[in-house]
């Protein structure tokens, strides 16, 4: 299956993309709107009128979102590399 042409509109412009199939436009159009909810978010509640800073404000929060959930992901095995050592230890102990 070739790519499918999309135009999805983000602050007023649209931008043509080539996705790959239906679940990559999904996820695209998804995006788009939940960038463009951002955005209207923004300039209602926040004294911002150019569009440049309210984009930069939209990437920080997502990408700020990316990074937590990462380190979190990462906190989380180290609590459960953590918790599979103590476990090991403690067969080894009763094994011997």
């Amino acid at each position: 299956m070739g790519k499918l042409k999309i135009n999805l509109v983000i602050a007023g412009r649209t931008y043509p993309l080539s996705v790959n199939n239906t679940n990559e436009e999904e996820g695209m159009r998804k995006a788009a709107s939940a960038i463009n909810k951002l955005i209207s978010m923004y300039e209602q509640n926040y004294a911002v009128s150019d569009k440049q800073d309210v984009l930069a404000m939209c990437a920080l929060q997502f990408a700020s979102k990316s990074e937590i959930s990462t380190l979190e992901k990462g906190s989380d095995d180290t609590e459960a590399i953590h918790k599979l050592n103590e476990l090991t230890s403690i067969i080894t102990t009763h094994l011997e």
